[in-house]
């Protein structure tokens, strides 16, 4: 295919672009005013590209492209197309984690309060993001504490009995027919207006209306309740002083903070609401060669913003420049007005600044963990040719081959890299073949890793032997790859030795390919001891993933697979007869003679359960 020639046929319309490699994976996605000029630039002989560029244009065999009505149209498309496929030569995110919210049901009569992890368009008012989470729960806790508004999920169209929560004063009980009236509903909605007030940090206007509440409660030779709402303001003030105040002046704001070195940068984000860091997050982006700070931004932004995200009317960025396309994407999306602007006024430039500071931290912190003794004692006991900073470990997880998975975990900078693990069903080997499997789990996790472009580890460790490794290391063939692989062994039960009654403890052991006899690990070592932590954490996750499944099984009932039998006639059954065995032992004559079954139904019933057998689990 000429690829150059053929560009003479993309129309010259705003839209975006996907170039592709020889397997038809997506290397680069991009937007364009006009896509036949843009498309048509990485093809010119007269080009400038930069290294990245041209490197990408070697790999380029196939492009698409989908033509937009507009820029902005382009833009939310280039997004969306980003996050979907990753491509290797886009600024992509590796982090795709939903933030939590507080959700407040203003909408509903009587309102409740909620943590939250995706903002819905249902008229409910969403705070935060709270990241980290524990101001978010520290505060959920104070309200339940101070004011009883309800968390349950409750339909209150009807009255009915009050739980524990009322019992406990931790709520206060609009369930209750007796609590139900006008006079109550008022009193709610004004706790909801001052919760609402508190999350917001609107300290003066909360702290006023509490003040004349407790006035009037007093005047009124209500003593009690006026003392209630003393506590409290007591309470609000201790727990006003723990927060971490930028200034008020800034309401509501994201701040961007960055810090790079050539190819690598640390992205740090501070939210801001009404003058207070509610949360921030940081980001660590490698391989950006032949990427500009302003396009890193632009990337990070897009990419950051297309997730769901309670958006600010204000995002401070750290380099000057428009995104004005951007701009007008994000307010969109927000349903109002969003600027993207660099710091202004002096507490504007102070935050920025402590932005920036926490991204050279964020930095420091990524660059500093790994070089350490204990990674260069495992590459000379393994004999590696490079230090393994990125180790994947694999294991399988069945009882007699029964419910079979396999779980691939990843260790890279010190930590465990959650994002990256992945589970696996055994869909290609019957019955109890541990080896077999292993196999069948290396050559998928190699597949997915090529497919979506992500970094291969270093090293691979497979939790056993011999056996498990030549598996291994036979899927890994058709990858034609140089990746390391080492099998580590549990140590044996303890053993008496032929003189007698000395106890002989036998070591953890490391298998490698080609080696006969096993290397064993020396006791009390940091190298021994983060290799038992990488095989105990995917031993952990297989296991949990296999019990998961044998949970669902167990859970499943037959009646769910029979034609015929809905959930209608299922509860009704069970309602009847009381368990499935009561069920299977029913005549033809009683199951169509109960209310809701006919005939063929029933035939179709007995005819199903007579071939399932009597130990097909729980109904």
């Amino acid at each position: 295919m000429d690829i150059a020639e053929s560009l003479k046929n993309v129309p010259a319309s705003p839209g975006v672009y996907i170039m592709k490699d020889q397997k038809q994976r997506v290397l680069y996605v991009g937007k364009a005013k006009n896509l036949r000029s843009r498309m048509r630039s990485y093809f010119q002989k007269s080009a400038a590209l930069d290294d990245r560029k041209s490197r990408m244009v070697s790999q380029i065999c196939d492009y698409d492209y989908i033509v937009a009505g507009n820029e902005l149209e382009a833009l939310a498309l280039e997004a969306s197309l980003i996050k979907k496929n990753r491509p290797p030569y886009n600024v992509v995110l590796r982090d795709d984690k939903s933030y939590p919210y507080i959700r407040l049901t203003i909408k509903e009569k009587w309102p409740r309060i909620e943590v939250v992890r995706r903002i819905e368009k249902d008229g409910a008012a969403y705070f935060g993001p709270y990241i980290p989470s524990g101001i978010m729960w520290e505060m959920l806790k104070f309200i339940r504490r101070n004011f009883g508004l309800r968390t349950c999920r409750h339909s209150m169209e009807k009255p009915f009995r009050p739980c524990v929560q009322y019992q406990m004063n931790k709520c206060i009980g609009p369930c209750s027919s007796s609590l139900r009236t006008d006079k109550h509903h008022e009193a709610y909605l004004q706790i909801v207006s001052e919760v609402e007030a508190l999350i917001r940090g609107e300290k003066v206007e909360l702290t006023a209306t509490l003040r004349k509440r407790m006035y009037e409660l007093s005047a009124a030779l209500e003593f009690e309740q006026a003392g209630k709402i003393r506590d409290t303001l007591q309470a609000l003030q201790r727990a006003w002083e723990s927060q971490r105040v930028v200034d008020p002046g800034l309401g509501d704001a994201d701040v961007i903070g960055i810090y790079r070195e050539k190819q690598e940068a640390a992205v740090f984000v501070l939210f801001i609401r009404n003058g207070t860091v509610t949360g921030q997050r940081d980001f660590f982006l490698p391989k950006l060669e032949g990427i500009d700070t302003p396009e890193l931004i632009e990337g990070f932004l897009e990419q950051f913003y297309s997730r769901s995200l309670l958006l600010p009317p204000r995002v401070i960025l750290p380099i000057k420049d428009k995104f004005s396309i951007l701009q007008q994407w994000l307010t969109l999306k927000r349903e109002g007005k969003v600027r993207l602007s660099e710091a202004v006024s002096s507490a504007e430039k102070s935050i920025l600044n402590m932005a920036n500071e926490n991204a050279l931290h964020s930095y420091n912190r990524q660059k500093e963990v790994l070089v350490d003794q204990t990674l260069i004692d495992i590459r000379e006991m393994l004999k590696l040719q490079t230090l393994p900073r990125r180790i994947a470990a694999m294991d399988i997880s069945n009882i007699s081959g029964a419910e079979a998975v396999g779980a691939v975990i990843l260790y890279e900078d010190g930590k465990f890299r959650k994002d990256d693990y992945r589970l696996f069903k055994i869909k290609t080997v019957k019955g109890a073949n541990d080896f077999a499997m292993i196999g069948e789990v290396t050559g998928r996790y190699m597949k997915n890793t090529l497919e979506t472009h992500a970094d291969f580890p270093d090293l691979i460790l497979v939790d056993g032997g011999k056996g498990q490794i030549s598996a291994a290391l036979e899927a890994m063939k058709p990858f034609d790859l140089q990746i390391a692989i080492a099998g580590i062994a549990k140590a044996r039960s303890p053993v008496k030795s032929n003189a007698g009654s000395n106890i002989i403890r036998d070591q953890e052991r490391i298998y490698l390919p080609g080696r006969g006899r096993p290397l064993y690990l020396q006791q009390g070592a940091d190298s021994t001891h983060l290799l038992q932590r990488i095989r105990d954490e995917v031993h952990r996750t297989a296991i949990g993933y296999h019990r998961k499944l044998r949970s669902k099984r167990t859970l499943h009932s037959p009646l769910e697979d029979i034609t015929g039998i809905g959930k209608t006639r299922r509860l009704l059954l069970l309602k009847h007869f009381g368990s499935l065995e009561a069920i299977r032992k029913a005549t033809l004559e009683e199951l169509t003679g109960l209310k809701g079954m006919n005939r063929k139904a029933a035939e179709i019933l007995r005819e199903a359960l007579s071939g399932s057998g009597k130990n097909s689990g729980q109904p």
